[in-house]
């Protein structure tokens, strides 16, 4: 993911911290911890060739991938939907990787949709993308719709009327881009109608767009897409900043958080996602499954056979 990239020498400039929490997130919030919050932590695809070795086994062929995955996380931003719109037949077929387990598929809205219709005469794309990915069932989670880069606050009406005709029996969020969004006249506008919608609000945290980690509540979920920087220090702090976050708003009444591991060098996310899941897990008293390491397996396995030689060898 190349959004908000900077190079090493832009990175120590930036103020990284999280905005403070806007006033309007206490009126969402019930401010009182639910019972049962649900915390879904993932990265953005599962076909990732660099994760072979890693989390994936040596020699893992790329139709095992997902298989994998799930073993490791309990949800994935599905990019795949924004390329291709898929059949129910395909999307199934994903859906049993996942049986038996509590894992959701949080598909992308087409970019034929998103980014080349200015959400004009596009009812049967929809129908087709939402038919598809129903074929998820209880594994289907939210439903996120990117709006281009180039999609300004002047077509927001497009927009607007658009999200108000999409079923409601589904749970959407929106990220927008273009920087005119952030403005405080557009900004208010936006939120305000994604709150009357009960459309929920992407937080996208990177480095050279600051103004998307608006840190809006316009629902009492979140949907946090964050871009680390290969393992940079300051990809730890800014985690452990999120952490407390999740703390704040899980304490206020947050009933659902979907954190979404990026990396400009995909490589790193599972290293960082398993620092973010063994931190919520300690302050926000989660038991989050956290992505197994071959290399921990390998040493783990070599310590077991150790440790069984000892106990057949007791004065060796």
């Amino acid at each position: 993911m190349d959004f908000g990239k900077v190079s090493p020498e832009e990175l120590k400039t930036i103020n990284l911290c999280l905005p403070d929490d806007p006033k309007e997130n206490s009126a969402v919030l019930k401010g009182r911890r639910v019972d049962t919050p649900k915390v879904y932590v993932g990265c953005a695809k599962w076909g990732r060739t660099e994760w072979i070795g890693k989390i994936y086994p040596e020699g893992t062929k790329e139709a095992k991938f997902l298989d994998h995955y799930v073993e490791h996380y309990n949800s994935i931003e599905l990019n795949a939907t924004h390329y291709k719109i898929y059949p129910p037949s395909s999307i199934q077929k994903w859906a049993e990787k996942a049986e038996g387990k509590d894992f959701v598929f949080c598909p992308k809205v087409p970019q034929t949709i998103s980014h080349y219709s200015s959400f004009v005469n596009i009812e049967d794309k929809t129908n087709s993308f939402l038919d598809g990915i129903l074929a998820f069932g209880k594994h289907l989670g939210p439903v996120f719709l990117q709006v281009s880069d180039k999609f300004s606050p002047k077509r927001k009406e497009s927009l607007f009327n658009y999200l108000e005709r999409l079923p409601r029996d589904l749970q959407f969020f929106v990220e927008v881009r273009n920087p005119d969004w952030f403005t405080k006249e557009e900004s208010e506008k936006l939120v305000n109608t994604l709150r009357k919608l009960n459309v929920g609000y992407v937080i996208t945290d990177t480095a050279g767009r600051r103004d998307c980690v608006h840190m809006h509540l316009t629902i009492p979920k979140a949907f946090v897409r964050f871009v680390g920087n290969s393992l940079d220090p300051t990809d730890y702090a800014r985690i452990d900043a999120w952490v407390q976050q999740a703390k704040i708003w899980l304490d206020n009444g947050l009933e659902e958080l979907y954190f979404f591991m990026h990396m400009h060098d995909e490589t790193y996310s599972p290293e960082l996602s398993s620092y973010l899941i063994q931190n919520l897990n300690t302050v926000c008293g989660l038991s989050l499954k956290e992505p197994l390491f071959i290399s921990d397996l390998k040493e783990e396995t070599k310590k077991k056979t150790i440790k069984s030689q000892k106990g057949l060898f007791p004065d060796s």
